[in-house]
């Protein structure tokens, strides 16, 4: 089972990652901390210090079209801010 879903890569995400030395990631929605810090160690060679989780519940959207209203709901998800060691660093951009 594979923990990591993506990384976050927002305006907020990416200051954030200027200035400390913070990573966010979407992960799986049953993964502990524990496994979270181990599948990030595992999979970019780097320390981490620290893991934060946030449950983020889904936005509810509506759209007008020429058959009514649709609406509808974005799925839940599970946010990790991982607090990585003095010195290290993950750059997503340097394969671009």
């Amino acid at each position: 089972m594979n923990i990591l879903r993506k990384p976050l890569l927002t305006e907020k995400m990416t200051k954030i990652a200027d200035k400390t030395s913070q990573v966010g990631f979407i992960v799986e929605k049953t993964a502990s901390k524990d496994e979270i810090k181990k599948a990030i160690e595992k999979a970019y060679n780097v320390e981490v210090e620290r893991v934060n989780t946030v449950l983020v519940r889904g936005k509810r959207k509506s759209r007008f079209t020429k058959s009514g209203i649709v609406n509808g709901k974005k799925p839940n998800y599970k946010k990790a801010i991982i607090q990585l060691k003095e010195g290290q660093n993950i750059d997503f951009f340097e394969n671009i």
